[in-house]
């Protein structure tokens, strides 16, 4: 492992925030135009990964970073491996071409800027996930992408399906995110470090400890919510909701693979258990049907493009779990390629809506001579996603066969899934690559033509990218998908997968999955008249329970309001006080740590016991006013009283400190209480006295037992020789009290003076409301 902490790889990962604080400014400025200027932002971060290549081909690992909170072991560090440079590649690279492909969509948008400035913060929120090593700075980046999305989602606040879809991620994902929360804390007290490079390389800790289970569930937790798997799929096809730039890079390329991004970065010390290899292909395998079922019944191109990527998702994670060699293999390659086609594919849907008016495949026709370049790049990427030669998707689908084919029942059920999967996928990718623009020209609500160039220039570098990956599949597996497969396995891993399929089983099983996708796409009215009968004879499924769900939470938590917060200012008091009390002496009579009595002090001064006798004075005036305003005097004489004892007793800085305390309440509140009637004193009922009183005695009981309590043990004076010695060497200051006030506490005495100051002006703000503005129950205060 080498070291490599330079200030390039830190003001890289800032660029994306850079440069969206600067986009509103540019987009007012530059127009449109202003996408050039912002994508230079991904581009140099791409061009910075892509020096790392060569390091990370030879088998190196890349590490860095600064310390944040050293005495919590907490940096600001970054772990770079072939599984994180593949993400970081595809993150700034994709994230490039939707920067520029949001400036042609986004053309002439008023918020375009706001667009821009969301899109980027994603873009640097997800750099900073799959590159973080420490686990505490992968957690707020993930958080960070469940905001930045929601942002995403509900761009168009103005329409309450992108509201609803908004708030539907971030409760979901931000669900996950408290998971993976408790997930990292769990690691953090098995492994005892807060590294990912320490821990994917370390002992096997994880899987030998009794928390294993847990830690896994927990983890699962956040990967199935935020990777949109089984039951929680269904926030990711209402997401479609956001912009066409938003579902091209967050929903297929990036934040949908977060979830996926973890499992296979914990495989090394999680994997290769029977609970990670029976959980991740199950509920990987239930997604993957789900969503490929679901998108047959679709007729939105986005939708049917987003149920697929679910399908995708649940493929990657069963692939991830499956436990068999090359599954890992076939993963690696099946997520690069599915970023691939189905950015180019979700880019091209946006160009038919945007330039056609409509994304509804029954009613598009005829568009291959009014959009040829569309046309050309859907085919490029439908053809990849259909994983027929020669692209990317090819070489992922053989794989696949290869990993999963094998002469056992569980191979044979997973390889079933997968054919399913697979067919109904390609039927799909030719739905949307090919019904728009196929058959007799249909009149659409916008004059169809071909889009600028800012529209069809990143779908075509995706879909053709996957192209040149497959024609130059050594050079790709070399820096690429060996080292991603080596990194996610832990252990030296080769793919040699090319065009030259494998010769046997996967080759057969995947001309029959082509077989059966053209059969589905040849019969896609009636499949598509099937599930939509299968599915509502089915019910309601998990997006109306959301509902549900969120409905009575709602309900739930007006009722728990309504009843702890009834909006009496007494009752808060009551309970407040009650409570403190309950603390303060049920402890103390649960564990047996009552103190020993004290004995009356027999060398007691006549000055200390004169003081002594006006405090209960002062108290028996406070019990027997007879208004308000005698009550506020007398309970000054107690705080006067207690300020003599502390200067009596070699405190002076504290009994001045009383002193003014005590002096500005009382006049603070008399100035309150002359805007107030005076008299009664107490317009309580004997049984509300009898409880405040209780509780008033439980409290000063429970002080006076721990006070007690505590100065029966022996002093610590670790703190008194800390102050001593530094005060004077430090902070330059003789008064040790002084010195802990202002230079030790100083941020804590700053907060009290501000809080001093705000309670001073509300004050004179009530003292200056005129006579004639009283509110009208001043009388009953």
């Amino acid at each position: 492992m080498i070291g490599n902490v330079t200030l390039l790889t830190f003001i890289v990962l800032f660029l994306p925030f850079v440069a969206a604080l600067c986009a509103p400014l540019a987009v007012g400025r530059l127009g449109h135009n202003a996408a050039w200027l912002l994508a230079l932002a991904p581009a140099l971060a791409f061009v910075h990964f892509l020096g790392f290549i060569p390091e990370i081909a030879a088998g190196e690992i890349v590490t860095g970073g600064y310390a944040w909170v050293p005495s919590f072991n907490l940096s600001f560090s970054w772990f770079i491996d072939g599984l994180s440079l593949t993400f970081a590649l595809l993150i700034t690279g994709i994230g490039t071409l939707i920067v520029l492909y949001a400036g042609g969509y986004m053309k002439g948008h008023p918020q375009q800027g706001r667009f821009l400035a969301f899109l980027l913060l994603f873009m640097g929120a997800m750099l900073g996930v799959v590159v973080s090593d420490s686990l505490m700075m992968l957690f707020v980046y993930w958080e960070l992408t469940s905001i930045t999305s929601f942002l995403l989602i509900g761009f168009d606040h103005r329409k309450e399906a992108a509201r609803r879809a908004a708030l539907q991620a971030l409760v979901v994902t931000g669900g996950g995110g408290l998971a993976l929360l408790a997930g990292i804390i769990f690691i953090w007290n098995i492994s005892g470090t807060t590294q990912l490079s320490m821990l994917v390389h370390g002992d096997d800790v994880l899987r030998q400890s009794p928390f294993y289970f847990a830690t896994l569930l927990l983890v699962l937790g956040a990967a199935f919510t935020k990777s949109a798997q089984f039951p929680f799929h269904f926030w990711l096809p209402n997401a479609m909701e956001a912009p066409t730039p938003v579902s091209a890079y967050l929903h297929s390329a990036t934040m949908v693979k977060a979830g996926v991004y973890l499992l296979m970065r914990l495989n090394p010390v999680m994997g290769d258990t029977a609970a990670w290899e029976i959980l991740l292909p199950f509920f990987g395998g239930l997604t993957m049907l789900t969503g490929a079922f679901l998108a047959i019944r679709q007729t939105d191109l986005k939708l049917m493009l987003a149920y697929t990527t679910v399908s995708s998702l649940g493929l990657l994670v069963m692939l991830t779990g499956f436990g068999t060699e090359h599954a890992i293999e076939a993963a690696v390659l099946y997520l690069v390629a599915h970023s691939l086609f189905k950015g180019a594919l979700f880019m091209v849907a946006g160009i038919i809506d945007h330039e056609a008016g409509t994304r509804d495949v029954t009613k598009l026709g005829g568009l291959r001579k009014a959009m040829p370049v569309t046309f050309a790049v859907a085919m490029a990427a439908a053809l990849s996603m259909a994983g027929l030669p020669p692209f990317l998707g090819f070489l992922a689908k053989e794989e696949i066969y290869y990993a999963l084919a094998h002469a056992n029942p569980r191979a044979i059920l997973f390889t079933g899934i997968a054919i399913t999967g697979n067919a109904l996928m390609l039927a799909i990718a030719f739905a949307v690559a090919l019904k728009p623009f196929i058959g007799k020209q249909v009149k659409t609500p916008k004059h169809a033509h071909e889009g600028p160039v800012l529209l069809w220039l990143g779908p075509a570098v995706l879909a053709f990218g996957g192209l040149l990956a497959a024609l130059f599949s050594d050079a790709f597996h070399a820096r690429i998908s060996t080292p991603m497969a080596t990194a996610i396995a832990g252990e030296g891993r080769l793919v040699d997968m090319s065009l030259v399929p494998h010769i046997g089983m996967p080759l057969v099983l995947s001309l029959f999955t082509v077989a059966l996708g053209v059969l589905v796409y040849t019969n896609l009215c009636k499949a598509r008249q099937f599930m939509t009968r299968m599915l509502d004879a089915a019910g309601p499924g998990p997006d109306r329970a959301f509902d549900g769900i969120i409905s009575t939470l709602v309900k739930l938590s007006f009722h728990i309001t309504r009843m702890i917060q009834p909006g009496r200012l007494e009752f808060y008091v009551t309970v407040t006080f009650a409570i403190i009390a309950l603390v303060l002496l049920v402890p103390l009579f649960a564990y047996g740590e009552l103190p020993a009595l004290p004995l009356w002090p027999a060398d007691m001064q006549l000055h200390e016991l004169t003081f002594i006798i006006i405090a209960i004075i002062g108290l028996v005036a406070v019990l027997t006013a007879a208004s308000r305003l005698t009550a506020i005097v007398a309970l000054g004489i107690q705080g006067f009283a207690v300020a003599m004892l502390f200067l009596l007793f070699g405190a002076p800085d504290l009994s001045f400190t009383q002193f003014m305390v005590e002096t500005l309440s009382v006049v603070i509140l008399t100035l309150v209480m002359t805007r107030l009637r005076l008299s009664p004193s107490d317009h309580r009922k004997r049984g509300q006295k009898l409880l405040d009183g209780t509780i008033a005695l439980s409290c000063g009981t429970g002080f006076a037992l721990m006070l007690l309590k505590s100065t029966e043990q022996s002093f610590d004076t670790n703190l008194t020789q800390f102050f001593s010695a530094y005060s004077k060497l430090i902070a330059h200051g003789n008064n040790v009290v002084n010195v802990i006030i202002v230079d030790f506490r100083g941020t804590d005495t700053l907060g009290e003076i501000a809080v001093v100051m705000i309670t001073g002006l509300a004050i004179l703000a009530l003292i200056r409301v005129r006579s004639g503005s009283k509110p009208k129950d001043e009388g009953r205060a």
